[in-house]
């Protein structure tokens, strides 16, 4: 798990945590610490491991699947982390576009290179990224140009990687998020805040965790190369 110390990672690190798996996240040095984390899932894995890594980097994404697979095979890779930069193209830099597109498709592709051997030899894996609400149609996303082409890039190699690793045991799928205001809100307080989208409330960790949730299970063993949309039914890009 990737980015597990704060936001929407914390919550899908518990969720995952809860639901019987064995944890290993990472988070960014000096960046959000992992103390908080680990407090709330050592109740289910008192051995969770927080590792530090900058996933933007190529050897750091391997290094960290190493340090993870001393204590257990990486079954499962939930990769979160992917950053963001909001403004029109004509303001973005070639610095902007290097760190939405290694950020984001540059750490997917590493991860998977690092994961994905040993999940052949075991006959079974799961790999789970994160788009954005349209990635798969690559909507368009005014302001988000950069980050929308990368995300989009991103779910295109899933999806690839989904065709070519099937036959090993091994799915490949993607959580496209949208319309959550409070990143540390539960279901039970997310119901009470209103949404811009079809629903009209918005969404909380519980909702995307219980899709990861899904996706790790034998329940999904079925389910290839799918962008699964947890956005109360958002039709656009990102909520307005």
């Amino acid at each position: 798990m990737t980015g597990g110390a704060g936001g929407l990672g914390r919550g899908i690190t518990f969720g995952l945590a809860r639901a019987g798996f064995r944890i290993a996240f990472t988070y960014r040095p000096g960046g959000t610490p992992p103390d908080e984390t680990l407090e709330l899932i050592r109740e289910f894995d008192p051995e969770a491991l927080a590792i530090p890594s900058d996933a933007s980097r190529d050897a750091e994404g391997a290094r960290a699947v190493r340090i993870a697979s001393e204590r257990a095979p990486v079954d499962v890779l939930v990769h979160v982390v992917g950053p963001i930069v909001v403004g029109s193209f004509a303001r973005m830099t070639y610095q902007d576009y290097r760190a939405m597109v290694d950020g984001n498709l540059g750490s997917a592709v590493s991860l998977a290179r690092a994961v994905l051997p040993s999940m052949r030899e075991r006959g079974f894996g799961r790999l789970i990224f994160f788009g954005m609400n349209g990635s798969e149609v690559t909507m368009p996303a005014p302001t988000q140009s950069l980050y929308a082409a990368a995300k989009a890039g991103l779910t295109s190699f899933a999806r690839s990687l989904a065709v070519e690793e099937a036959r090993h045991g091994i799915t490949v799928n993607i959580v496209n998020v949208g319309d959550i205001r409070d990143k540390a809100a539960d279901r039970e307080t997310a119901i009470t805040l209103r949404g811009k989208n079809p629903t009209g409330r918005a969404g909380s960790w519980e909702d995307i965790a219980n899709a990861v949730v899904f996706f790790a299970t034998d329940a999904a063993g079925f389910i290839n190369g799918q962008a699964l949309a947890v956005t109360g039914g958002l039709l656009e890009a990102y909520e307005r």
